[in-house]
């Protein structure tokens, strides 16, 4: 990472556990200040934040649900206005509710689009022009191997993730000119929480690597897409899995 790291923060939603406490860490090891954002376990935000600050970064913490685009953009628009643009985001925070479709509930369908979804949108609108004036940045959007081949169970999972790749390489197109990179990170099966034992038999065997992948693993390439060495990479869609894409 180059000296003028210094001073930049990140704002990575969804980063009080997980994937995306793994890429709060490793982007603060690479010399970022971050903004930790989670829904509502502070407790957990906190140990993120704590960490993030032993390893010399500062930390501050956001705390709104993304489906509230009020709130969210009363949160984020008072962080920029105390602290400044954000050098870069990432948009991590999901859930997943599996399922076969036809067992869906109608709530199973509708908060998976308005988390994963409708997430990006109310987190990203009031960042764009900040991040825009300053004519620099980067955005990175946490989609899935699931959003690229569609997997069963995960019909509304599936179609929130395909909806933010198309979402961030038409960011993309928009930002170019502004110096903004927007690119995509796909993750296959990781070792978080949200893997299920179901999952995990039924996966395992189609990935050529033939094991599961580690947040660190995921956070490593977000890293990447946030330095300085990829400033001429934008639209891409980077898979994270072990082969499986």
């Amino acid at each position: 990472m180059s000296d003028n790291a210094e001073n930049r923060t990140i704002l990575v939603t969804g980063s009080s556990r997980g994937i995306g406490r793994a890429i709060a860490l490793r982007l603060a090891r690479d010399g970022f200040d971050i903004a930790v954002h989670c829904r509502s376990n502070l407790a957990e935000a906190e140990k993120t934040a704590a960490l993030i600050r032993e390893a010399g970064r500062s930390a501050r913490i956001l705390s709104f649900d993304v489906c509230d685009r009020d709130a969210a953009r009363r949160a984020i628009e008072d962080d920029i206005a105390a602290g400044g643009a954000y050098w870069g985001v990432v948009v991590n925070a999901g859930i997943n509710r599996d399922g076969t479709m036809a067992a869906f509930s109608d709530d199973d369908w509708d908060s998976v689009l308005r988390t994963d979804l409708d997430g990006f949108y109310n987190v990203m609108k009031p960042c764009i022009m900040p991040m825009a004036r300053k004519r620099r940045g980067r955005v990175v959007v946490m989609s899935s191997v699931s959003g690229i081949v569609g997997t069963r169970g995960q019909t509304n999972y599936s179609a929130a993730k395909a909806g933010l790749i198309g979402a961030a390489k038409a960011l993309a197109m928009e930002l170019a000119s502004r110096g903004i990179t927007v690119n995509a990170v796909a993750p296959g099966l990781i070792e978080t929480d949200m893997i299920t034992e179901e999952n995990r038999e039924r996966i395992l065997p189609l990935i050529p690597m033939r094991r599961t992948g580690r947040p660190e693993e995921v956070a490593a390439a977000v890293a990447f897409l946030m330095s300085d060495a990829a400033s001429y990479i934008t639209r891409a869609v980077i898979p994270v899995a072990g082969g499986l894409v």
